[in-house]
């Protein structure tokens, strides 16, 4: 008959040697409170789940220290429900991010900005524009024209922030140079 260890021990051979057995055995234990706890803030089970992951995630890969103060339950509980916040604001952002672009793709009368960079007004502006990479284009259009962050940007674009950031400097600079 195997001893059942605590849960203070479970941890430490979590972050100590990276203890698979002891990292399921935690799990095992905790899992199923944490997903009960969490599913009376959140309705959706795959965005629990998730969130249920993403924390013994956090505890296995050591970014999460427990400081053996306090039960484990607890400090589970804190990991689990700022995810769960961070997830639903992030959820939040993406469905507004859809609502904007399906506002967009099925709109009736085409605007301003939309004639300027399909090029039927500002004749030099919209050469340069034309002259463009569509990947730079595409950065404009998202930062400029549809007024989203960096980060909505690379959400859409599926590319990273920095990526965005430099394709905005590298089309600024060919603008510039094409108008001046």
């Amino acid at each position: 008959m195997s001893e059942t260890r605590s849960d203070g021990e479970l941890l430490r051979a979590v972050a100590a040697d990276a203890d698979r057995r002891a990292f399921e055995e935690l799990y095992r234990r905790y899992a199923p409170w944490l997903r009960a706890r969490l599913r009376g803030r959140c309705a959706d089970v795959g965005v629990v789940d998730d969130v249920v992951q993403e924390t013994f995630l956090a505890v296995w890969r050591g970014k999460a220290r427990y400081r053996e103060e306090g039960d484990v339950a607890g400090w589970l509980w804190r990991i689990g429900s700022r995810r769960l916040v961070d997830s639903l604001r992030g959820d939040g952002a993406r469905g507004r991010l859809r609502q904007a672009l399906a506002r967009l793709r099925h709109r009736d009368e085409v605007s301003a900005e939309e004639r300027v960079l399909a090029g039927v007004e500002h004749g030099d502006l919209a050469g340069a524009l034309v002259r463009l990479s569509p990947e730079l284009r595409a950065v404009l259009q998202a930062t400029v024209i549809d007024g989203l962050s960096t980060r909505e940007a690379a959400v859409l674009l599926g590319i990273p922030p920095g990526t965005v950031k430099t394709r905005a400097m590298r089309a600024r600079k060919q603008l510039r140079e094409a108008l001046a």
